[in-house]
């Protein structure tokens, strides 16, 4: 699979260190601003990629690749994946998929439609230990309780708190951190459990009304899940689901999901993700996988799932304004 990236950020360094080498995926262009022009012939140079555009327009005629990658400000998510997908371009979009929830129904509408792939990067549902813990979920009887935590003091909090406001922490270009952090939370909770009957996030809000941190309350029937989420303070990262016979919890960040134990009925078991520190390598060989075997019913199958993410998401939002 070849990729053509659109994006010179965080993200972007991330995954062009997690294909360094490959021959299987590879990256064949890169589009980046103008004023970005000089850091994206650097990545060009630094990872052997052969183009290098400045014009998303030019991007979307190149043929030299299969997928477009785009790893910018989520404010652009929908308006980019659009245009891509107008142009008859498989499309794989950073999480989050979009800002609203009727974006992703168009979105989802427009590539079933055209027949297209269209993917989410979501890095905690493709690794070894999300699978061992869904399969082990109806061993664990009736579920009581679910809890996630992913807390990261930002690399970019202290400039925030001195009024320097990075897309990160900006709420007009849907920053914060129940779209930037606590989202790997309700990708897991959705994921297991499908959509809760209510949601309701508790946000703590920064000087220009972001929230820096905040928990959701998802109700379903019989249990709760609270999905926690921090850019502002920091704290070891979990994943917990309790039930009436055992419980399974995955330890570390939610985004790399590194290790996983289950207790069931006395019965310990163990799961380790060798590949933690390349937490992006998973998804993109399940998306390589689907598309090479032809599987459209299943990237529209995981699209639905994008789109129910969305929606609660843009419930739990509506709890910050």
């Amino acid at each position: 699979m070849r990729i053509g990236i659109v994006g010179s950020g965080q993200i972007v360094g991330v995954l062009l260190d997690t294909l360094a080498g490959r021959e299987d995926i590879l990256c064949t262009a890169i589009c980046v601003r103008p004023e970005s022009l000089k850091k994206g012939e650097a990545l060009a140079q630094k990872y052997g990629i052969s183009t290098v555009h400045s014009d998303y327009g030019r991007l979307l005629a190149d043929q030299t690749y299969d997928f477009i990658y785009i790893g910018i400000v989520n404010s652009l998510h929908f308006d980019y994946t659009r245009r891509a997908l107008l142009a008859d371009r498989n499309v794989i979009v950073e999480k989050p998929f979009t800002t609203t929830a009727e974006e992703a129904r168009a979105l989802a509408e427009l590539a079933a439609g055209r027949g297209l792939y269209l993917f989410e990067a979501i890095t905690n549902l493709y690794g070894p230990c999300f699978r061992f813990l869904r399969e082990r979920l109806p061993r664990l009887g009736e579920v009581k309780l679910a809890q996630c935590n992913y807390s990261q003091y930002s690399s970019r909090y202290d400039a925030y708190l001195e009024g320097r406001v990075a897309p990160v922490f900006d709420p007009a270009l849907y920053g914060g951190a129940l779209y930037d952090i606590n989202i790997y939370n309700l990708h897991v909770m959705l994921a297991l459990f499908g959509p809760p009957d209510s949601i309701r996030y508790h946000p703590n809000r920064g000087h220009n009304g972001v929230d820096t941190s905040g928990t959701a309350l998802l109700v379903y029937g019989g249990f709760h899940a609270l999905c926690t989420g921090a850019k502002d303070s920091a704290s070891p990262g979990f994943i917990t689901v309790q039930g009436t016979r055992g419980y399974v919890r995955i330890t570390g960040d939610p985004n790399a999901c590194p290790f996983a134990e289950a207790v069931i009925d006395g019965v310990r078991e163990e799961c380790a993700d060798p590949r933690a520190d390349k937490r992006m390598a998973a998804e993109f060989e399940s998306f390589d996988r689907t598309w090479q075997a032809g599987g459209l019913a299943e990237c529209h199958r995981m699209l639905r799932h994008s789109v129910s993410v969305m929606e609660a998401l843009e419930q739990a939002s509506a709890c910050i304004i």
